[in-house]
């Protein structure tokens, strides 16, 4: 890996407004209703990244088990506070699993 971002990493980083480069694993999403969602995980970091773009680019922290069916609102899929459809779940969590290896210490 370098230290030059290529154009995905460039183009999601503007679009979410923070740093992406081409040491994260990045992912993008864009729903039925036309959000996007953006993730990234750094290689060595205890959590990934996630911004929604219905939730104006906040940026929540994910880990394996943030993905949430028991939320505030019953029967709703939550990360932290933001609500996500299935298919955003579904997503998320191909991107957790696919970057796994990033988060675990190395021996």
């Amino acid at each position: 890996m370098n230290d030059n971002p290529r154009a995905i990493e460039s183009l999601l980083a503007s679009l979410c407004g923070d740093a992406i480069t081409s040491k994260d694993y990045v992912g993008y999403f864009m729903n039925e209703h036309g959000e996007e969602v953006v993730f990234a995980q750094r290689r060595g970091d205890k959590s990934a990244r996630l911004w929604h773009s219905d939730a104006d680019w906040k940026m929540f922290r994910v880990v394996d088990h943030s993905i949430r069916l028991d939320g505030v609102m019953d029967g709703m899929i939550t990360v932290d506070d933001l609500i996500i459809d299935r298919s955003e779940a579904t997503w998320l969590s191909s991107c957790l699993a696919a970057s796994r290896h990033l988060r675990q210490k190395r021996s």
